[in-house]
């Protein structure tokens, strides 16, 4: 379950919360793969070793695990994600979500609150920028959006708040807060497709 719970987190701070792109293709023996690499990252995370590891991970890994292995994993109200490498340090996420929800769930405030007008299961899309080091991560948001429509931080943080709440953490989230990084995890470096895992 650990390993489980690892390999989601992973997924997410490395490509952070994508645009699908055509040339990704996933398949079992990729999220396999990426199950494989988890598990060395996990083992390599464990030891106290001086010796620097990197560990690659690609787009069709992460992406082909998260249709595969990680449906149960995602909060009730949230399918299909998918995640991407755009380039240096750059990051972008996508995922069918529930906003019915995040609107009940919560108090409108006025007639003017933008969740008042946001219905259904409807794709929401963040890029932003990926910064690592010392085994701490930043998530810095460029834009967002809900379907085709961008979206204020606010709103973005008010729908991941939402999904990411827990009795340990019952407020979710925070965009704005950095993050450990698990397993000894130093520093990733994100590259066009891929991103570089250093421990």
């Amino acid at each position: 379950m650990r390993r489980r719970v690892l390999t989601a987190s992973l997924a997410v701070l490395l490509l952070a919360a994508a645009a699908p792109r055509a040339d990704i293709r996933t398949s079992r023996k990729d999220a396999a793969l990426l199950r494989e690499k988890v598990a060395t990252i996990t083992a390599h995370g464990e030891k106290a070793v001086k010796q620097p590891r990197k560990t690659i991970l690609t787009e069709n890994e992460v992406n082909s695990y998260l249709v595969y292995d990680a449906k149960e994993q995602l909060p009730v109200g949230v399918v299909d994600p998918w995640l991407s490498a755009v380039g240096p340090g750059r990051v972008s996420g996508r995922a069918v979500v529930d906003l019915d929800a995040v609107r009940k769930a919560r108090n409108a405030t006025s007639l003017l609150d933008p969740m008042n007008y946001l219905f259904g299961r409807l794709p929401v899309t963040a890029t932003g920028t990926l910064k690592t080091a010392n085994g701490v991560g930043r998530f810095e948001l460029e834009s967002a959006s809900v379907g085709s429509v961008p979206i204020p931080k606010m709103l973005l943080q008010e729908i991941i708040s939402y999904y990411s709440r827990t009795k340990e953490n019952p407020s979710g989230l925070s965009l704005d807060d950095p993050f450990a990084l698990p397993a000894r995890i130093r520093e990733i470096q994100v590259e066009r497709g891929q991103a570089i895992i250093v421990q």
